[in-house]
């Protein structure tokens, strides 16, 4: 644990020094491979500059976007090897039945929960999801996600942070169920019509 925590300190470090642009290289290469969330750094730069939350969720949305882009590629070129060198089979197999049943959703999902979305971006890629379907769902997942870190924060500051840390995974997951259970309903009274 104390070497993932110095990792995050250094990530941090190396990270924040470079502001806005460090936040885009940041998830970036964290939608593709690397481990550390850049919601961390998103907080630290938006606690600092309140006034331009809108400005880092956007500059974080884009880097990851482009970042599942990268992990899409990575997972086209390099096929099943590629996942299989990070990923046990049990879970390829059960995120390919996750594409197989949900397709955009599954991206979505991944992309806006605690849920790890890199494995998702190299998986599409191996499975050959749709790319178009792919990038729309990363950006409205990412951008969610982001976008409600960064406007919670620029709204209420250090005060909501304690709120975010303890319950940012129950009401991601909260809010995709309710998603889903819309898209659902509008699905059903769209084949009634």
């Amino acid at each position: 644990m104390a070497i993932f925590q110095n990792l995050i300190d250094e990530t941090l470090r190396t990270f924040s020094y470079l502001g806005a642009t460090g936040l885009f290289i940041l998830a970036f290469i964290e939608s593709s491979f690397f481990p550390i969330p850049p919601d961390l750094l998103l907080i630290s730069l938006v606690l600092s500059e309140p006034h331009s939350w809108i400005w880092y969720a956007l500059v974080c949305t884009i880097g990851s976007t482009l970042g599942g882009l990268f992990g899409y590629l990575i997972g086209y070129v390099g096929k099943i090897k590629v996942l299989q060198r990070f990923v046990k089979q049990e879970k390829i197999d059960q995120v390919h039945n996750y594409f197989h049943k949900y397709d955009a959703w599954a991206i979505f999902i991944s992309a806006f929960t605690p849920i790890p979305y890199k494995v998702f971006t190299i998986s599409a890629g191996v499975f050959n999801i749709e790319l178009k379907r792919f990038t729309i769902a990363s950006l409205i997942g990412r951008g969610l996600r982001f976008f409600l870190i960064a406007g919670l924060l620029g709204w209420k500051g250090k005060e909501i942070l304690s709120f975010i840390k303890e319950y940012f995974g129950i009401l991601t997951i909260i809010t995709t169920i309710i998603l889903i259970t819309i898209y659902i309903v509008y699905i059903k009274i769209k084949k009634k019509l």
